[in-house]
């Protein structure tokens, strides 16, 4: 093992075993949810793992370390976000080097996950291209590190408050299947459909850990992203979520937000602007990807 990881004694044990691991991001707790709300998905999200059948492992970066799995302690340190870096891969050895706490974005965590050993991560959505990306040229180290790193990808799609139909080309270019599980419509994060037909369909966990056996056992590297459609009673109307990140936008220009600091503020204003209600979908949406992870790992381990 790499003497950058620190691995929980229980996911330690699960991967010894061969046993099914499911990764999980801390930018959400971190970044992406008012305390204690955070703190408390976080570990009802875990609980959704174990009930799976699977052993979840949070991951972060603490104390020169890159942690697989936090305890509750941990997971509360985090939840409270006090000085805490929004970790990508070009902030990984800066963090580690200074000693400093990094919740880890998707593509840091995928990173990880793979150094570790695990092959199966939940996520809410993934980054992608933004809106505006033609001057801006902002597009999310996450789509890049999964051309790279064979770690399945679960998901309620891309964050909708990017441009979906880019994402989508920009992950053909990189040679990413993008499977949506049981509906042939690509979800749009709060919403269950975006406009734009998903590339593939598949309707069970063992046709996408075939896909993953497949994909790997052929020598192609990199991710498979399993877009999973929010639950139809918590999803937010995909035009009605439009205008308020339309608003959520021009906020964001005016203040003059930019880079990693774009994707907290934006998801702040919903929820702020929403009621609440993006908030909720997003809280019910990654609990429902941490069941379908949960499946898909065990199914992938047999």
């Amino acid at each position: 093992m790499n003497d950058l990881l620190q691995v929980l004694p229980a996911v330690q044990e699960a991967l010894s075993r061969g046993r099914p691991v499911v990764a999980l991001e801390s930018t959400i707790i971190s970044h992406g949810m008012p305390y204690p709300r955070n703190v408390e998905t976080a570990l009802a999200v875990e609980q959704v793992v174990r009930e799976g059948g699977a052993t979840p492992a949070t991951i972060a970066i603490l104390n020169g370390k890159c942690c697989v799995g936090l305890d509750d302690a941990q997971l509360d340190f985090f939840g409270r976000g006090r000085n805490t870096w929004k970790v990508s891969l070009r902030d990984m050895p800066y963090v580690i080097s200074k000693g400093l706490p990094g919740a880890t974005t998707v593509a840091a965590t995928m990173r990880i996950a793979s150094m570790a050993g695990i092959r199966v991560f939940v996520t809410g959505g993934i980054g992608g291209v933004h809106r505006g990306a033609a001057t801006t040229m902002d597009i999310s180290a996450d789509l890049t590190e999964m051309a790279h790193t064979s770690v399945a990808v679960v998901s309620a799609g891309v964050k909708s408050i990017l441009d979906i139909g880019l994402t989508l080309e920009y992950l053909e270019t990189q040679g990413i299947p993008v499977v949506t599980f049981g509906q042939d419509a690509f979800p749009s994060f709060y919403s269950a459909k975006s406009g734009f037909p998903s590339p593939l369909r598949m309707d069970t966990v063992e046709e996408i850990a075939s896909l993953l056996l497949s994909k790997w056992k052929l020598g192609l590297d990199g991710s498979i992203l399993i877009a999973n459609p929010v639950p139809t009673a918590h999803e937010v109307p995909a035009d009605e979520m439009e205008k308020h990140i339309t608003q959520a936008l021009a906020a964001a220009n005016e203040k003059n937000i930019t880079g990693k600091e774009v994707t907290p503020f934006l998801l702040k204003y919903l929820a702020d602007h929403t009621g609440g209600e993006s908030l909720e979908a997003n809280i019910a949406l990654i609990k429902h990807n941490a069941k379908l992870g949960a499946a898909l790992a065990v199914a992938f381990s047999r």
